[in-house]
């Protein structure tokens, strides 16, 4: 029986995107339904969920600069936008591609069966008024999804006030966005109580998680090393996991720096950022691939503990009673399945959240273990998942170009104000005289020294200069293959120079090139055929 099933597969599976919503719609979401899942954790995954572009969610307190963030990242306004130093996107607003600009409300949004939205009907009217969609015809958006999120306050007054559960929805998004951008500014540190309320409901989701410091060319160096120091603190504390959350640190607009001390810091940070969220589209299946594998372990465990309680419910006395106490001794059925069945601590929904849940529940409509349910998941985690991972690697290097384009990410690319243009191994690309001739009477002082023979020295004359410079071996022995332009083993004047030109780019801490650049190649050894 199980050899049928391998010679179906590959027909079952055409693309990545079909082989997931498959694999959930017949083996996954028969064990959700079962043990009601999606009472307790997270709705039911419809078609869009699946085939829907990349999102990335943008959350933060009021005034960090988000809604000015997309517009930075776009290069354009969106429709429904509004900025200002007060509260004043008090909305959700998904910014997507369209035809043509326009603006659909939040009760229109959850039927339309095309968006991944329709399970966020929810969360209520209340919710709903404060929900659209802004769509409008911009390059970046062909690639991306970006969700812009109501500013968070501080106070119990504006938590009350909203009239929906703001961390659920956030946690809602959480579960299917690919990127969660955290904002910060530099100049208003202090975290909410409902902002730390958010990071906590965002715990499980830390893989997917970057820190943006904004607005930090409004303080100087040495203020941005305190506020750097107490940023990271503060986040110790609140995601309490040994690993450091990966900080950018910049001014995300298209404004002149206030103060520009650290214009290379916030050029290669907002390099780094970019290149984060353009890899988007090409790691968008592996994501998807696995946020079903966690779910699927969620699943499971959910199963072992609606089962666990069924089993202990008495069939006709007491079974109110019962009821209160197995909610209250929940830990004990944790660990109990724990090691029964060999699962992960941190495979367990949150305790307290469990119990309120179940306060609500009708245990006896609960239903008993189905072995085969779980057999079949364990199956798909086993060798479907596999199956599909391979798929995974197949159609990233099918589209190895797949990346966001357009809007400020151009910016980045290429010209002069490229990042890191004329730095390192890039400098003096555009001039007409050989960057080296600077240098080469120093340099060539050292190579006479080293008794050339014909005009050049041997490898074990030039090592022993070279080792001068510190650097490693494999460093040096690359910087050798580079220089070695004719590639016979020695070094002529001009090869000599080149060398020691590419370990001072080295030594002021720059990457050195894969290949030769062409104004980095020796004038004599111009027009001559190169070969690796």
């Amino acid at each position: 029986m199980f050899r049928k099933t391998l010679k179906k597969d590959p027909e079952l599976f055409q693309n990545v995107s079909e082989g997931l919503r498959k694999l959930y719609r017949t083996k996954l979401f028969p064990l959700e339904d079962t043990y009601r899942f999606h009472d307790f954790h997270s709705p039911a995954l419809e078609d869009a969920d699946f085939d829907n572009k990349p999102m990335v969610l943008l959350v933060g307190q009021y005034s960090t600069g988000k809604t000015t963030f997309i517009r930075h990242l776009m290069e354009q306004d969106f429709p429904g936008m509004r900025i200002g130093p007060e509260p004043t996107t008090d909305s959700f607003i998904a910014v997507m591609h369209g035809e043509q600009d326009g603006v659909i409300p939040g009760n229109a949004l959850v039927v339309d069966p095309k968006k991944p939205f329709r399970k966020l009907n929810a969360f209520g009217n209340a919710f709903l008024n404060r929900f659209m969609c802004a769509q409008m015809p911009n390059p970046v958006l062909e690639s991306i999804s970006i969700i812009d999120t109501p500013g968070i306050l501080s106070g119990e007054k504006q938590r009350i006030s909203r009239g929906y559960d703001f961390a659920a929805v956030l946690e809602w998004f959480a579960e299917r966005v690919d990127r969660i951008i955290l904002l910060f500014d530099a100049h208003k540190l202090d975290i909410s109580d409902e902002f730390s309320e958010v990071i906590r409901a965002l715990k499980n989701h830390e893989d997917k998680m970057r820190v943006v410091l904004n607005k930090a060319d409004q303080i100087s160096t040495q203020q941005l090393m305190r506020v750097y120091g107490a940023l990271m603190w503060s986040l110790g504390k609140i995601i309490n996991t040994p690993e450091v959350v990966r900080v950018y640190i910049g001014s995300f607009w298209a404004q002149p720096l206030l103060v520009p001390d650290n214009r290379k810091l916030f050029e290669a940070e907002e390099q780094d950022l970019f290149l984060d969220i353009q890899s988007l589209p090409r790691n968008a299946a592996l994501r998807k691939l696995n946020d079903l594998i966690k779910r699927a372990r969620l699943a499971k465990v959910q199963a072992y503990i609606i089962s666990s309680l069924k089993k202990e419910m008495p069939s006709v006395f007491g079974k109110e009673a019962k009821k209160k106490e197995l909610i209250s001794n929940l830990g004990e059925i944790y660990q109990k399945i724990e090691k029964e069945h060999q699962i992960s601590p941190g495979d367990f929904p949150k305790l307290e959240k469990m119990q309120e849940l179940l306060n609500g529940q009708d245990f006896t409509k609960f239903s008993a273990l189905k072995p085969k349910l779980l057999e079949t998941v364990e199956d798909m985690l086993a060798n479907d998942i596999a199956r599909l991972m391979a798929m995974v690697r197949q159609e990233e290097s099918a589209m190895p170009s797949q990346t966001v384009k357009g809007g400020a990410f151009e910016g980045t690319m290429s010209g002069p104000f490229g990042h890191g243009y004329g730095e390192g191994a890039s400098e003096g690309i555009d001039e007409l005289e050989w960057v080296v001739v600077r240098d080469k009477p120093t340099y060539d002082e050292i190579f006479y020294t080293l008794s050339p023979i014909n005009g050049k020295v041997s490898g074990a004359a030039a090592k022993k200069e070279m080792l001068k410079s510190k650097l490693p071996n494999t460093v040096l022995g690359k910087i050798w293959k580079l220089a070695d332009v004719d590639k016979d083993g020695f070094l002529d004047d001009e090869e000599f120079a080149l060398a020691n030109h590419l370990i001072k780019v080295k030594l002021e801490g720059h990457e050195l090139p894969a290949s030769l650049p062409e104004h980095l190649v020796p004038p004599s050894k111009r027009g001559t055929v190169m070969q690796a």
